[in-house]
């Protein structure tokens, strides 16, 4: 698919709202990746558009929010919240209020939404948010730095149009409130790849959380144990997601590209480069399905607007290209020493890694062939 249509969702509008300063979560990483990809000329190519969002209609946020959680929501934006409102998650340390917290929210979650009516219309087969991949929100309910789940309703709007959507996540966190949304269901099959939610936050995410009803087998968790290395990821990841894709057989994928399993994320405890982001998309491309990606976690700036640049350089075509090196020669980082500067190093694996891994992965990926593969007849 390296001439396929592909949008980038972008607007400057994105950064006139920010989590407050101390907090983790950095709205800027968007506006970066998109100035890194501009100077690389990877927006002006002729199957390429940038595509500005738009806010999120209410009609539509309400097929997975409520109206009630939507107006404390609104009501916090605007400096008035109250013991309601902080049970549903508004006004915690992850979820803090702050000015504009609603347009926001709002706008990054249109963005995505953007991206897949582009999709259903036919005007790209690949979009691209970075600012999106809200995946914790609940209906109800702010978690892990997320109000509005963008993906979720991305997945339902799709799903409506009667398409069999494969949302895949590959942030290093559980993406619950999507597993939670298609629990009970089969035309969305969700796949996380996550930390072991015994060693990391929200908690949720085993093997046996497998889907319930007419979804029994279609919510796939693989945890992954602390130190898991580019090997033992695309490992598992050959063993158990790519049969389950070629079973399931979707018509489009919805893709969470969370930044944050990248060595050196201070919120996590895994080891990978971003060259295992670019083998998964190849992946995914090779399916020639329409995609819906997004971002998601990250808190290592730098390590995740090159992995975003990266992957936009997949989507649309350019990394294979000859003039890949000149076309980027000018964003070289220190962390990197090839690939203009956005591919990742590859790292030393220690004996204590394997010895802590290799053994884990191997009991995870039994477990899912035993548990999940019958189901769809593997």
């Amino acid at each position: 698919m390296s001439t396929s249509k592909a949008a980038f969702i972008y607007s400057s509008e994105l950064e006139e709202h920010r989590y407050p300063p101390e907090h983790p979560f950095n709205t800027i990483r968007a506006q970066r990746v998109r100035q890194t990809v501009n100077s690389m000329g990877l927006l002006s190519a002729e199957h390429v558009r940038e595509v500005p969002p738009t806010p999120a209609e209410r009609i539509v946020l309400k097929k997975f929010h409520s109206a009630r959680y939507l107006h404390a929501l609104k009501n916090a934006s605007r400096g008035r919240w109250d013991a309601e409102a902080l049970e549903m998650g508004i006004g915690t340390e992850d979820c803090p209020v702050f000015p504009g917290l609603y347009d926001y929210t709002v706008l990054a979650a249109g963005g995505t939404l953007v991206a897949s009516k582009l999709i259903l219309e036919g005007d790209a087969e690949i979009a691209f948010n970075p600012s999106g991949g809200f995946h914790h929100a609940g209906p109800e309910r702010a978690s892990g730095f997320c109000y509005i789940n963008d993906v979720a309703l991305a997945c339902m709007v799709l799903a409506e149009h009667g398409k069999r959507v494969l949302y895949l996540d590959v942030d290093v966190h559980h993406g619950d409130g999507v597993a939670h949304a298609f629990y009970d269901r089969s035309d969305v099959m969700t796949i996380s790849l996550h930390q072991n939610p015994r060693t990391l936050f929200p908690g949720t995410g085993f093997e046996d959380e497998i889907g319930a009803g007419s979804g029994k087998g279609y919510c796939v968790n693989v945890p992954l144990p602390v130190g898991t290395y580019d090997q033992a990821y695309l490992g598992v990841f050959e063993a158990v997601v790519l049969p389950l894709i070629k079973a399931y057989n979707p018509d489009v994928f919805v893709f969470e590209l969370g930044a944050d399993a990248l060595a050196g994320d201070p919120l996590a405890h895994l080891q990978l480069t971003n060259n295992v982001y670019a083998e998964i998309i190849n992946h995914l491309l090779s399916f020639n399905k329409p995609l819906v990606a997004t971002g998601g976690g990250g808190y290592n700036v730098d390590n995740t607007v090159r992995a975003w640049a990266l992957a936009w350089s997949i989507f649309c075509g350019a990394e294979a290209a000859d003039d890949m090196h000149h076309a980027i020669g000018g964003v070289l980082l220190e962390s990197t020493e090839w690939q203009g500067g956005l591919r990742d190093r590859a790292l030393a694996v220690s004996e204590s890694q394997l010895e802590a891994v290799v053994p884990t992965l191997a009991k995870t990926i039994e477990t899912i062939k035993s548990t999940i593969f019958p189901l769809h007849g593997l």
